[in-house]
């Protein structure tokens, strides 16, 4: 077994030195170190990243000080360490080694992964989403950068000084109009936890859910023969068409057809800025529970 080390230094002189001095304590030679130096932007290649990453063999184990002198971001550590586990390369983040064979080095990578996904999914919420939650609970976003140490988000929200609503969702969906017998929504969303989230809700409340990933596969449904009462539609759809263009399309072989739009912030001029046909409302992320049980049911029961 060799160790190979590596590390993402900031500055060509201190820092590179005490990075090499860490890995050379944690028993890497020196002729087997290979740093990246400077290399703070996304796009920017990592020649020395290139080299470690080349010069480890199955068995081997990649020595790095610490999770972020290897990568840039918790998605990009993915990136590392699912080429690590496919060529059986061990991974050290200083005296701590993760087996990607065993069940304690399966666990990290396996955790990594998903720290990685709720990363993402964060990012794709977006700033303008983060503005448009703060603002509707009247709060303020405040955003501080300065070069070379980084940017702080502070996201203020009002203080309830009042006492604790004992309601909990449990309780106002029981309360919630119950659907009619064979109402069906479709449910077009292209992110899981979401649309797991709205079924639920309609399986709930007694409606068949049916549940597509993106515009296409929406459409698809909506040209079937399948009875259909309500499109739910995220707004920012993958595959080029957004969720306004599906209820469109919709619309044009199932005129009349009831819509409810679930958007950002931002995403109301996709929408029409609140200029809707009769038959079409605009639902606000985030929401709660019984508004989205209030919305089906007003939507499903008005001619």
């Amino acid at each position: 077994m060799t160790l190979i080390g590596y590390a993402r230094c900031s500055t060509d002189k201190q820092d590179l030195a005490a990075q090499k001095a860490a890995l050379g304590q944690l028993g890497v030679s020196a002729d087997r170190i290979y740093t990246d130096h400077g290399l703070t932007g996304t796009n920017r290649s990592r020649p020395g990243l290139d080299q470690a990453l080349a010069a480890v063999r199955t068995g081997d184990t990649l020595v790095v000080p610490k999770l972020d002198r290897l990568a840039r971001s918790v998605p990009d550590a993915r990136s590392i360490a699912d080429a690590l586990v496919a060529r059986g390369v061990k991974l050290a983040l200083g005296a701590s080694v993760y087996d990607p064979i065993n069940p304690m080095g399966k666990m990290f990578f396996n955790i990594l992964a998903t720290f990685a996904e709720f990363e993402a999914d964060l990012i794709r919420l977006g700033l303008s989403m983060i503005y448009g939650f703060a603002r509707q609970s009247g709060g303020q976003v405040r955003i501080y950068s300065e070069v070379g140490q980084g940017t702080t988000m502070c996201l203020y929200l009002p203080r309830h000084h009042g006492q604790v609503d004992g309601a909990d969702a449990e309780a106002e969906l029981s309360e919630a109009p119950r659907a009619e017998q064979g109402e069906t929504v479709l449910v077009v969303d292209d992110e899981p936890t979401v649309r797991m989230l709205v079924t639920e809700v309609l399986e709930d409340l007694g409606y068949t859910a049916i549940e597509a990933v993106d515009g296409a596969a929406g459409l698809k449904v909506l040209r079937s023969d399948v009875r259909i009462n309500l499109l739910i539609t995220d707004v920012g759809l993958p595959g080029g068409m957004n969720g306004r263009q599906v209820a469109d399309a919709g619309r044009a072989v199932r005129p009349g057809l009831k819509v409810l739009f679930i958007t950002g912030y931002a995403e109301n001029a996709v929408v029409g800025n609140g200029h809707l046909e009769p038959g079409m409302q605009v639902l606000t992320k985030p929401f709660a529970i019984d508004a989205l049980a209030s919305r089906i049911k007003e939507l499903t029961t008005t001619s």
